[in-house]
């Protein structure tokens, strides 16, 4: 028995491969990181929840920065580059947003006063687990409960998947891109 994560190649089990079938494909292609959370059955069924239908309370641009965030945080370029191909346009991130993102701070001068808010309220959950009491009174002052809980659902879903990419080294998927340097 292997003890490396590694992403499972086909031919799947019927259960895994069912599962599989739940998950977003392009043209029969399945993730890496997918693959990677197929060493586990109960993990590949409820490991990460997803948060990325078009119920949630935020906005895709909101949820874009959340999670391109968390991933710069922890040093994630295989889940940041599939983000930045897949969705930053449709989320409406300039290229200077998307490389802030990463190299930015909470005082680039590229986001709103909102998003500012945001990215400062990701930094401090990714470095310390919660979100300082002064940056939290402007925080709440922008989104809902609903809305914060489903930020904070994003920075812990977005942590696990950064964990799994990292510990499993995966290298960026073909379409995917690469961090900006400076």
């Amino acid at each position: 028995m292997t003890r490396e994560l590694t992403p499972l190649d086909a031919p799947f089990t019927e259960q895994v491969a069912a599962i599989l079938d739940t998950y977003p494909q392009q043209d029969g292609y399945i993730l890496k990181l997918f693959r990677v959370f197929a060493n586990s059955v109960r993990f590949l069924s409820k490991g990460v929840i997803d948060l990325l239908d078009k119920d949630s309370p935020l906005s895709l641009r909101d949820r874009e920065i959340v999670i391109l965030r968390v991933c710069a945080n922890n040093n994630c370029e295989y889940e940041w580059g599939v983000h930045v191909a897949i969705f930053s346009q449709a989320a409406g991130l300039t290229e200077e947003q998307v490389a802030a993102t990463r190299l930015g701070d909470h005082h680039s001068g590229c986001w709103n006063e909102e998003e500012l808010i945001l990215i400062q309220s990701i930094d401090e959950l990714c470095s310390s687990g919660k979100i300082l009491p002064d940056t939290y009174t402007r925080f709440r002052g922008v989104w809902s409960i609903e809305q914060q809980l489903e930020i904070m659902a994003l920075c812990g879903n977005y942590h696990t998947i950064c964990f799994v990419a990292n510990t499993a080294s995966l290298e960026g998927e073909a379409f995917g891109s690469k961090f900006p340097t400076r």
